[in-house]
């Protein structure tokens, strides 16, 4: 099955879509795409975001607050341990840490990333690994907070083979989006060559990060595809294989999407 790891379709352009998701949704069902998992990064969209996808059983949900945002409600572990009950919660983030865009004393993005693994660890659920710039951190916490109980992904993955064997070593998968297209990234192809394909997970983070061809456009779930493909193509493998064993992958890593 072609599965969207990582997408926020609370955030999709519908304009070519007469402005209603339900034509969004259908026509993105219709490409072939057969299961997605909508990302939270706020509490304050979240509810909205939930009412938005229930009708789909084809989307899984997550609950958690991006590393950036600062001026939201600030994610305590019992907070998101109860929202996480929530019906097709799946997974909790994403989460992170993020140096790239935040400035100064940074502790209170560490310490949100700790909530978010203590609630994982509570609930059981996966995490959803948001990184930049921040790797030495990010594995550090990982590991102090001891996530490899809870598990999850490094999701749209831009860092070293080093970093990825780190997180593969803590039980975790690596997910990558349409940047593994871009001309540039052929490091980051070099590190999705050598990803087990038992741990291998593709997204599009849409709307964001449009893979090529579609660079510079508004992305949406359906451009998995070209993730699939570039990635098939680095490795050496038919492409409906590749879409098969991280659609598998999908639901081994977030059992509670087959439900």
């Amino acid at each position: 099955m072609l599965v969207d790891s990582h997408c926020h379709l609370d955030r999709v352009d519908l304009s070519p879509y007469e402005g209603r998701f339900d034509r969004f949704m259908e026509s993105t069902l219709e490409s072939g795409v057969g299961h997605m998992l909508c990302v939270a990064i706020d509490l304050e969209s979240w509810p909205a975001m939930v009412e938005l996808v229930a009708p789909w059983e084809q989307v899984s949900i997550s609950v958690g607050v991006h590393p950036n945002d600062r001026e939201r409600e600030e994610p305590t572990p019992e907070r998101l341990v109860e929202l996480a009950q929530q019906r097709r919660c799946v997974a909790i983030g994403e989460t992170g840490l993020d140096y790239f865009r935040s400035e100064g004393d940074l502790e209170w993005q560490r310490e949100r990333f700790r909530n978010h693994i203590r609630a994982a660890r509570e609930t059981g659920l996966p995490l959803i690994v948001h990184t930049r710039e921040a790797r030495e951190d990010t594995l550090r916490i990982l590991r102090e907070e001891e996530a490899r109980d809870a598990g999850g992904v490094m999701h749209c993955f831009t860092e070293t083979w080093e970093m990825a064997s780190a997180a593969l070593e803590m039980g975790f998968y690596i997910s990558f989006s349409g940047i593994v297209t871009f001309r540039n990234a052929e490091d980051l192809r070099e590190v999705a060559k050598k990803v087990p394909l038992d741990r291998l997970l593709i997204e599009t983070d849409s709307p964001y990060l449009a893979p090529v061809p579609h660079r510079g456009r508004p992305n949406e779930p359906r451009y998995v595809r070209q993730v699939a493909e570039k990635i098939a193509e680095v490795r050496g493998m038919a492409v409906e294989e590749l879409i098969e064993r991280t659609g598998g992958n999908f639901f081994d890593l977030f059992p509670a999407s087959r439900s």
